[in-house]
């Protein structure tokens, strides 16, 4: 496995001003990660460069991609959106994913760092296997809602102001300033 395959590209500072495409490229994100999850679930030899970045992954990035979308993008539609876009039944069953992805990434979390500390590979176990693959399947099914629906939605119904609000909480969730990075 040659070291593209192993990591999960950063996102530009200057993408947080564009805060769709920011979305969008973040869920290419979440698909680069299925990709290194299903390559640990059919790998033999042990893959510690790749266990290292999905367990951060899953510690760390998804945990506030679910925020950007609960707490900021979701509330944004529902007060933008017209009754035409059917929305509160899709948003509903994103929410309703994210809650139980919470104790799914857990299990999973729980089962990949167990894996870690004994240095095994994940394609050993059955069980963690399965858990991979189902976690994998069930986050690119979750990514094509959300780009299908819920993004195209927001670049019709979401105004300049929406936008503006959308980035500062984006960075602000992650430290930075619009202007440039706070480290």
């Amino acid at each position: 496995m040659d070291a593209q395959e192993t990591e999960i590209e950063k996102l530009p500072d200057s993408l947080i001003h564009e805060p769709l495409n920011w979305l969008f490229a973040e869920h290419y994100r979440h698909r680069q990660l299925c990709r290194l999850i299903d390559s640990l679930a059919t790998a033999a030899a042990y893959n510690e460069e790749g266990m290292n970045e999905v367990i951060a992954f899953l510690e760390h990035d998804m945990p506030l991609h679910v925020l950007d979308e609960e707490e900021d993008l979701f509330p944004l539609l529902r007060r933008r959106a017209v009754p035409d876009d059917d929305l509160e039944h899709v948003l509903g069953v994103l929410s309703g994913e994210h809650q139980s992805d919470g104790d799914r990434v857990s299990t999973l979390l729980a089962a990949l760092i167990r894996a870690r500390s004994e240095r095994k590979s994940p394609a050993l176990n059955a069980g963690l296997r399965t858990l991979l693959t189902e976690f994998a399947v069930h986050e690119r099914k979750h990514i094509a809602l959300e780009n299908a629906v819920i993004l195209p939605i927001a670049r019709l119904r979401l105004q300049a102001c929406d936008l503006q609000a959308l980035s500062a909480r984006l960075a602000a969730r992650r430290g930075r300033l619009l202007d440039g990075v706070k480290e």
